[in-house]
């Protein structure tokens, strides 16, 4: 691979949108199981908050040395007060809708290293804050060099098909990290990056290299795109584009958290593309990137010293 690019990275200006949250992590040890149920007693020693979904990718974005805005939707909470405090601290230009019902939150309790439990809140977002959302990306999209949009199905890409329309118009690039089984709703996007069970989900299950690349592809010109990317895991990356196909093996690290990694691939694709880099070099990077995060704990990020 080539060095790290760190001056085409620093002009790097990428606008993210999507579903913000905030990852909570409650450390403790478990001694004894309750006499009330048949569960663990987890006394808690650590409480730690971070970053989660849209606002981990713009994280990721700004940890390599690009700038990174982001838009979103959060309540009017002590969740959401934690999302704008932490996002100031990292320097992210951020303007999030408030909206009445409750900051997506995903709160999980760990005993030695080992999650026990994750509890949920989140509720869909209304249309006044999506209204408001719709304004804030108007007006900076043609600021920035890429678009990253990141679906968690938590309702703030309710009407994303009209934010691809508007950024392709514009000429801004669009990533898209995927979520369900409706793939039309991301038609036109430049790039859409599914993991291995998204993509069986969206085009159902092959039996081999040949039959996954005839159904991606298929895939690709379905929905218009520029390239498909698909992460698998173990087996690596594997990029679909109009000249073919182009496949990284894995990194060789040992997995210890998987979540988030798909934030830190997707923000590693934007800044690269967004550096002037092909996709085959931006795919490299952020696989090298995939296999690092994989070994942190929790939602986590990687730096450009960590890369370079």
């Amino acid at each position: 691979m080539t060095a790290f690019p760190f001056d085409a990275v620093a002009r790097a200006r990428v606008l993210v949108i999507g579903d913000v949250m905030l990852d909570r992590y409650w450390f403790g040890e478990v001694e004894r199981i309750s006499p009330e149920a048949p569960v663990p007693v987890v006394r808690v020693a650590r409480r730690e908050d971070r970053l989660g979904g849209a606002a981990n990718v713009a994280r990721n974005v700004v940890a390599l040395g690009a700038q990174a805005s982001l838009l979103g939707v959060v309540g009017d909470d002590e969740p959401a007060r934690h999302v704008r405090a932490m996002l100031a601290e990292a320097g992210i230009a951020a303007e999030l809708s408030t909206d009445p019902g409750p900051t997506t939150l995903k709160m999980r309790v760990l005993g030695r290293q080992q999650q026990l439990l994750r509890v949920d809140f989140e509720q869909t977002p209304g249309g006044a804050a999506l209204d408001a959302l719709d304004a804030a990306f108007d007006r900076l999209l043609g600021q920035h060099d890429v678009l990253v949009v990141s679906d968690y199905a938590k309702g703030a890409l309710a009407r994303v098909q009209g934010l691809i329309a508007r950024a392709r118009q514009a000429g801004v690039p669009v990533l898209v990290d995927p979520k369900g089984e409706d793939y039309g709703r991301y038609r036109g996007a430049t790039l859409v990056t599914p993991n291995r069970a998204e993509m069986r989900q969206a085009v159902g299950s092959w039996s081999s290299e040949e039959q996954l690349q005839q159904r991606a592809q298929a895939l690709r010109h379905e929905l218009d795109l520029q390239a498909l990317l698909v992460t698998r895991s173990e087996q690596g990356m594997t990029l679909f584009t109009e000249a073919g196909r182009d496949h990284v093996d894995a990194q060789a690290h040992e997995v210890f958290d998987v979540s988030g990694a798909g934030d830190t691939v997707l923000a590693t694709l934007a800044v690269m593309r967004a550096a002037g880099l092909d996709w085959s070099a931006a795919m490299r990077w952020a696989n090298r990137a995939g296999g690092i995060v994989v070994g942190k704990l929790g939602t986590s990020i990687v730096t450009a010293g960590e890369l370079s």
